[in-house]
């Protein structure tokens, strides 16, 4: 055993960011705020967007970072452009000092663009789990509605008793509230994700 290199990987496991997610194109601008364990790969960071936006997954994503795009594997491309596999790359391998810009591709039909910004590299609080949320605005719209312009017809629809595809509007957004968003959801999903690296760091803390 290294109990110097135990430290080491300990301390790494323990440093944060503070991520702001924005939906791109949003009027008004749709975001989150979320604090992320660095050590984290991108496809854990690709979970908690998912989380934090409430989308739930059912479509191909990237992030594309310094001109490089990462995804899933090879073969669940579905036969789109190569990317760098997002499960073997580390937050932290491909942070800069300062202010890290990443952008997040979710759904390749709709083209629900995000831009994260990620700042604020410090130590965690070792008293809290990770990653954690911390504040946001306006509801994510609905999978499959369209994009952006979908997605803002449709309530253009919904606000204009007139219009002709009110009722069907109306029926299709359901309860859906685009300025107010349940916060629980997104902190027992975000849980989840802390519960399993609690448990990958209290084995960290026995080697030490």
């Amino acid at each position: 055993m290294n109990p110097v290199g135990s430290k080491a990987a300990f301390d790494s496991f323990n440093e944060i960011a503070t991520v702001r997610i924005e939906l791109r194109d949003s009027d008004p601008l749709i975001w989150r705020q979320i604090e992320v364990p660095t050590s984290i790969t991108l496809k854990v960071l690709h979970d908690i967007i998912q989380a934090a936006m409430g989308w739930f997954d059912y479509h191909l994503w990237e992030f594309t970072i310094a001109k490089r795009r990462y995804g899933l594997p090879t073969d669940e491309d579905w036969g789109t452009e190569p990317r760098l596999e997002a499960a073997k790359v580390r937050l932290r391998e491909v942070l800069k000092s300062g202010r890290t810009t990443v952008d997040y591709l979710y759904d390749f039909g709709d083209s629900w663009e995000h831009r994260l910004s990620i700042t604020d590299v410090r130590a965690g609080d070792p008293n809290l789990s990770y990653p954690r949320y911390i504040a946001g605005e306006h509801n994510a719209p609905p999978e499959d509605c369209g994009g952006i312009p979908g997605f803002y017809e449709t309530l253009d629809a919904v606000a204009d008793p007139k219009h002709p595809s009110h009722v069907e509007a109306k029926q299709w957004l359901a309860d859906y509230d685009p300025d107010s968003f349940d916060e629980l959801p997104i902190k027992i999903a975000l849980g989840r994700i802390a519960n399993q690296r609690n448990a990958a760091k209290a084995r960290l803390r026995k080697k030490q």
